[in-house]
């Protein structure tokens, strides 16, 4: 790999969180005029439009599917995972929220060794119990307030890390387009029926920032990604997701004038060096 494919690998992969930075402000700012449920209905819905020029050009081969039932079972599980954390992002600061997010990795541990039979070093067990310490660190000043109902962010994390177990082990079978346009699509109709619970009529600015959040920065975002691990591994980006705490705090400070408390830098800093010794001792190891 040479510096030049490096750096260009990393710049994709920039790219890729401060669209999901942007996701998060974006769902957030709307969040306050509009509900979980009805925000995750046009986004899919949307993004759903957006990929449709890919499956048009690509033809009837683009939908073609050895099981349809996984398909569904991610769908009911993206469904859940992002109206949960839509909710969780209502209440709680979009750095927080961007903390929690980074024990995804941590839960896909867990998961993993129970339905990809992988084994969990000592190392991994270590990492895991320290990340789920620093979690409870992270919300440990909302639960005074919120109670049990921010729980959600972390119940959406989990949710997450397992759609992200399937895809692993059903991505060598299935199109990427496919996976992608299911994945809305089916989304899009489970978010209906809550959605129409409780509609109400987005104003035309609303509309504006939903075609954008799902027709354009959702489908950028896993563009982004695809372009920076079509140049680099997964292993020479991890230290760079952890900018996505900058950028989301920068965000919500400009947008939202909220600051987070010491909690989240504090459960931060734990939920960071439990992932980055994940990472240290699996490439010593060679496991990655």
């Amino acid at each position: 790999m040479t510096l030049k494919t490096y750096i260009l690998g990393v710049a994709w992969f920039l790219l890729h969180i401060i669209c999901g930075a942007t996701n998060d402000i974006i769902s957030k700012f709307l969040s306050s005029s509009l509900n979980s449920f009805e925000i995750s209905f046009f986004r899919f819905i949307f993004s759903a439009v957006g990929i449709l020029p890919f499956v048009i050009y690509q033809g009837k081969s683009a939908l073609k599917t050895s099981n349809f039932f996984i398909h569904i079972i991610r769908g009911i599980l993206l469904f859940g995972a992002m109206t949960a954390w839509i909710y969780g992002l209502s209440m709680i600061n979009v750095t927080t929220a961007t903390v929690i997010g980074f024990s995804i990795p941590i839960f896909n541990l867990s998961l993993a060794a129970i339905f990809l039979n992988e084994k969990i070093s000592w190392q991994r067990l270590c990492a895991t119990l320290f990340g789920f310490i620093g979690v409870a660190i992270t919300l440990h000043p909302y639960l005074k307030e919120f109670h049990a109902q921010i729980l959600v962010t972390v119940l959406a994390a989990a949710s997450f890390a397992a759609l992200d177990i399937i895809n692993k082990k059903f991505v060598q079978e299935e199109s990427l387009t496919s996976m992608i346009f299911y994945s809305c699509a089916i989304t899009a109709i489970l978010s209906i029926p809550p959605a129409i619970s409780y509609w109400k009529m987005p104003a035309w600015q609303d509309l504006a920032l939903l075609f954008f959040l799902g027709a354009v920065s959702a489908n950028l975002m896993l563009f982004f990604l695809l372009k920076a691990f079509s140049l680099i591994d997964a292993t020479s980006v991890g230290p760079y997701r952890y900018l996505e705490i900058l950028i989301s705090f920068a965000g919500s400070y400009f947008v939202f004038n909220q600051i987070p408390p010491q909690s989240t830098w504090y459960g931060g800093i734990i939920i960071i060096l439990s992932a980055c010794f994940i990472l240290y001792a699996d490439t010593k190891n060679k496991n990655l």
